[in-house]
């Protein structure tokens, strides 16, 4: 696991930036597992900027990690409707070669297909990932067991009451959601993990200094990908 310190936000967004570059440069047609939530708007932004630069990402698939149950895709607090307002509509990635979970699909039917998309491609190239409080993945919650394939999930008390912010009360937010699972995320060539905020200290901590993998802290499984790459912004969480 490598482990870089940024100074701040914008340059933990740069530097995680400059490593999609560099996958894209190196394969045109490279395959993108991308994350929602704030810690990766700032690469969004960066991105957006290379592409205006000459940076052709019209030949790029991208794999969302989850979508919320029940929410329309233009709902405004959809994942969909995240990944189009601050990425797709500003960046020429083709339409048909996005990937995002169907929240609105008979669940059970979905999270097969969205697997098997999945392994039909061999995994992402590069999967970006945030770091939740508790220490989730995508919506993988501690717990005694966590989920291998695409799955559905119900969300923790405390991630409820974290995503609240983003509705006008807590009771609308969604309790289901679709997600990726640990296999599916472990089956990504690379992993590259962002990690901002003051609220994540104690879950960083454990990732980098315990040595040890825990199903309670799921971040910590990453331990046993080959290839990881956490950048933190240090402004935020003082960890060394």
């Amino acid at each position: 696991m490598k482990v870089i310190y940024a100074k701040n936000y914008e340059e933990m967004s740069k530097i995680g930036c400059e490593l999609i570059v560099k996958q894209v440069r190196e394969k045109e047609n490279s395959i993108l597992g991308l994350a929602t939530g704030s810690t990766p708007i700032g690469l969004y932004k960066e991105l957006i900027k290379e592409n205006k630069d000459g940076l052709d990402l019209s030949k790029v698939s991208t794999y969302n990690l989850d979508e919320y149950i029940g929410l329309d895709k233009d709902h405004d607090q959809s994942y969909n409707y995240f990944m189009y307002d601050n990425l797709f509509n500003h960046v020429n990635i083709k339409s048909e070669n996005i990937n995002i979970p169907n929240g609105t699909n008979d669940p059970d039917v979905e999270v097969i297909e969205y697997e098997k998309k999945l392994r039909e491609v061999g995994g992402v190239d590069i999967q970006v990932l945030g770091l939740g409080a508790n220490g989730h993945i995508a919506f993988n919650e501690p717990d005694l067991e966590l989920n291998v394939p695409t799955s559905i999930v119900k969300l923790t008390e405390s991630t409820i009451k974290a995503n609240s912010r983003f509705f006008a009360k807590e009771s609308d937010v969604p309790t289901t959601a679709i997600s990726m699972g640990m296999g599916s995320i472990f089956s990504a060539k690379k992993i590259l993990i962002l990690i901002s905020g003051s609220n994540k200290e104690e879950a960083t901590k454990y990732l980098l200094d315990s040595n040890k993998i825990t199903t309670n802290n799921p971040a910590s499984l990453l331990h046993l990908h080959h290839d990881v790459t956490v950048v933190i912004d240090e402004s935020a969480v003082k960890v060394k």
